[in-house]
């Protein structure tokens, strides 16, 4: 693991923190291999079921990191895109838990996350257009499948600044909490997640994320093949001996 990405892993939440704060956590070679190295290993690690995204001190993630891109340190891995995570998330429920800014490539990051907890303070934007740029690591395409069209317009054309306040109420943002707890929050809520079977979890996952694009008259049968070796898996008998014995599951993801 890169020392500029942390890991913990509590129970079976697993906490992720981009450690550059120095540099508002802005991604870099490091940082990008260091997310995918963490993610390829925790996502086949069967002892975690859900992940947390966050940065150090205090803010989330600024974007790509400027200066190492004039040098040619690109952030990007191959397969995985900007930041190790972008074009390709963990199978794994993700959770984005921001603090301070999450700008650019930072806001793509969260729109890369399943769920976003965000303190009160937190500002969100796209100031790609003020750089000459375009927030190509899906912030453009990724913000009108989650949010009105004409609302994503606004965001993605002026490249202003948005308070953690009016994404939640536009339904970006799943929860606000008070400055300094949203790492502690995001736990939370994963935890609450992770009392889940892990194979439904990511079985939910994929479907959620795939069917969107799925024709009408496929979705069933595309659907099934995703759910029916859930159904047949040891953790659904255990799921149902639970209940009948009225005792809590013991998941194996198996």
């Amino acid at each position: 693991m890169s020392d500029e990405v942390l890991v913990e892993v509590d129970g079976n939440v697993a906490v992720l923190t981009i450690n550059r704060p120095k540099a508002k956590n802005a991604v870099n070679g490091a940082v990008a291999q260091g997310i995918a190295a963490a993610v390829d290993e925790l996502d086949a690690r069967p002892d975690v079921s859900v992940l947390v995204l966050a940065g150090a001190g205090g803010t989330f993630c600024a974007g790509m990191d400027l200066k190492g891109f004039l040098t040619g340190d690109m952030p990007f891995v191959p397969d995985r895109g900007f930041g190790g995570l972008a074009e390709s998330p963990p199978k794994k429920p993700l959770i984005a838990a921001v603090e301070g800014y999450a700008l650019a490539g930072g806001f793509e990051l969260a729109l890369s996350c399943d769920l976003i907890v965000a303190a009160e303070s937190a500002k969100f934007g796209l100031p790609e257009p003020k750089r000459g740029l375009i927030a190509g690591a899906g912030g453009v395409m990724r913000l009108p499948r989650r949010i009105p069209y004409h609302v994503a317009m606004e965001i993605a054309l002026t490249g202003d600044f948005y308070p953690a306040q009016r994404l939640y109420e536009l339904g970006l943002v799943n929860r606000v909490v008070a400055e300094g707890e949203a790492v502690a929050a995001a736990k939370e809520l994963a935890g609450k997640i992770a009392q889940n079977a892990p194979l439904s979890l990511a079985g939910t996952k994929k479907i959620v994320v795939e069917s969107v694009d799925w024709p009408l008259d496929e979705m069933f049968a595309r659907q099934s093949e995703i759910m029916n070796p859930i159904f047949g898996s040891k953790d659904a008998m255990e799921g149902a001996a639970a209940f009948a014995e009225k005792r809590a599951p013991v998941w194996r993801g198996e």
